[in-house]
């Protein structure tokens, strides 16, 4: 990959998607899905909306895909949610991690369609994650009623911020020592059921020069250590599916988390580069995978 091309290109899909607030129901909300849309057309996948109603709340998830169309293979999953907290443009959160998904279905769309996969992909723009985790909450559940068999679940959850300085990476207590004090990391983080995934995606995503990643498996569902939870990939956890989350560390590091100073302009689009061309080595790995790997 052209990695100055695709940092430019990723800092034009977060300037659209952080104009401003995306809450559900606003002007900013209804942009952003149509630009996300626009973009996984344009990619080649059939996208589809699929409209909710769960616990008060209305919302939209886009779903592209899934490619190849064929049923007997088993489902992978790659999301990032679109919605925003009031009061914040959300360029990290998540801004950074939509554009990532369509720089990741730009890159994987042709291939994808080809027959040397053992995976389906769908990718999943997920509504409502600020609010609950509502939007990847009613697809899991879909997901699970339609009995379909899933390869696993990554959830790409703020992944453009870095910071080189000393002492710039904050960490759990527990955790302090074992990680580095150092925010240029991008982290993939899963459950010990989701270890063989986990080990899968960050080696992938380590095959990028200049890339520092590190990974972690927590056990049960995270219960042990609430912060590994805050992301779509808990919904699928809660089901009984592999699932992971390749973050930055959110509030670990980036001190514009739900802030009104989330704007485009604090973003490393270099480093989130190099995070997409690992997503997009990561999913390659997945969707080539022996179907008995990883489960």
């Amino acid at each position: 990959m052209d990695m100055a091309a695709l940092a430019e290109r990723l800092r034009g899909h977060v300037a659209v998607l952080a104009a401003g607030p995306r809450l559900p129901g606003s002007d900013g909300h209804r942009r952003a899905a149509a630009y996300i849309r626009e973009r996984l057309d344009h990619a080649g996948f059939s996208v589809r909306e699929s409209r909710f109603r769960e616990s008060g709340f209305a919302g939209v998830n886009l779903l592209a895909g899934p490619v190849p169309d064929r049923p007997e293979l088993p489902l992978l999953i790659v999301g990032a949610h679109y919605d925003s907290v009031p009061g914040s443009p959300g360029a990290d959160d998540n801004a950074s991690a939509v554009a990532a998904l369509l720089e990741l279905a730009a890159w994987v769309g042709p291939a994808a369609a080809g027959g040397g996969v053992e995976s389906r992909l769908l990718l999943a723009a997920y509504d409502l994650e600020e609010f609950g985790l509502v939007g990847s909450y009613v697809h899991s559940r879909e997901i699970q009623k339609a009995g379909v068999e899933l390869r696993g679940m990554v959830s790409l959850e703020m992944l453009g911020y870095a910071d080189a300085t000393p002492g710039s990476q904050r960490l759990p207590p527990h955790l302090i020592g074992l990680y580095p004090d150092v925010g240029n990391f991008i982290g993939v983080c899963g459950n010990e059921a989701s270890r063989g995934l986990v080990e899968t995606v960050a080696e992938g995503m380590k095959s990028v020069p200049g890339l520092p990643v590190e990974s972690l498996a927590v056990p049960g569902n995270g219960e042990m250590l609430a912060e590994v939870r805050l992301s779509d990939h808990s919904s699928f956890w809660d089901r009984g599916y592999q699932a992971l989350m390749v973050t930055d560390t959110s509030f670990f590091r980036n001190p514009h988390y739900h802030q009104a100073s989330d704007t485009p302009a604090t973003l490393d689009y270099p480093f989130l580069a190099r995070v997409t061309a690992g997503v997009c080595a990561a999913v390659g790995r997945l969707l080539e995978a022996e179907r008995a790997g990883g489960r």
